[in-house]
């Protein structure tokens, strides 16, 4: 007769693996997105205070996932984004849509707290992490089978590739430390984005393993993203354009509607 306690734990081990392995995929969302529209919920910046302070996110981001946003990205820092990792915690049961943790991943504990919640994919930046804490953040995400967007904002910071490949390579439109924002930068930074996926496809790396190109902050015009597709990217964070609204849910419906005109 089997051991009950052998019985209990491959029972556990295999719950587990199913825990890990079962994910929905925002590089995949993107990559087959008509809009590539990643739409976020912040109410609040450190720039400009509040920007909805009264948006409920049960009543908003379910409203993101039904007007067809490709991804969701939802701000978790409170202090200075009015965000709350409960904010995933209670919409996820409510929504199919992946969902990207929008915080200051710094420690392994968040990217454990990002799975705990139900986050499909988290946010690690270049400018917060040196190499070796990125590569270990990185790792970590994808033992977890949590998907990686990796931020960077000047040129130098795609040396991170060196050391990790993430599944979404964005460029922050929004310098950090002034907070000063223009979308050129993502035209500027393009052909060298390029150039650095470009030399993974001959090192061997496989089309389906390769980093999907994502766009953050700034975007406000629907023009302005069929420019950056045009250029290679595939993902758009859009955030403030929508938030700033009485209806996020109506702003997002009327800015794809726009796009697809």
């Amino acid at each position: 007769m089997k051991d009950i306690l052998e019985e209990i734990v491959e029972n556990k081990r295999k719950e587990v693996r199913a825990t890990l392995t079962k994910k929905r995929s925002m590089k995949e969302a993107l990559r087959q997105s008509r809009s590539g529209i990643i739409a976020e919920f912040k109410r609040k910046s450190p720039s400009k205070g509040w920007i909805h302070e009264g948006a409920e996110p049960l009543q908003v981001i379910p409203r993101y996932a039904e007007e067809g946003a490709s991804a969701l990205s939802i701000l978790t820092d409170e202090p200075y984004f009015g965000g709350n990792p409960e904010y995933i915690l209670d919409v996820r049961k409510e929504v199919s849509t992946p969902i990207l943790r929008k915080d200051f991943i710094v420690h392994p504990y968040q990217v454990y707290e990002a799975k705990v919640i139900g986050a499909d994919a988290i946010l690690l930046i270049a400018a917060d992490l040196a190499t070796a804490e990125y590569e270990v953040l990185l790792n970590l995400a994808h033992n977890l089978g949590l998907e990686v967007l990796l931020e960077v904002h000047d040129p130098k910071e795609l040396d991170y590739l060196k050391v990790g490949i993430p599944d979404m390579l964005g460029v922050n439109n929004r310098h950090l430390g002034t907070f000063h924002t223009d979308v050129e930068v993502s035209f500027r930074i393009a052909a060298l984005m390029q150039e650095k996926i470009d030399l993974l496809r001959q090192a061997g790396r496989k089309e389906e393993d390769l980093p999907v190109l994502v766009s953050e902050s700034g975007i406000s015009n629907p023009e302005t993203v069929k420019r950056l597709r045009e250029v290679g990217f595939r993902g758009f964070l859009i955030g403030e354009c929508f938030m700033k609204e009485e209806d996020p849910g109506l702003a997002l419906k009327n800015f794809i509607n726009a796009l697809e005109r």
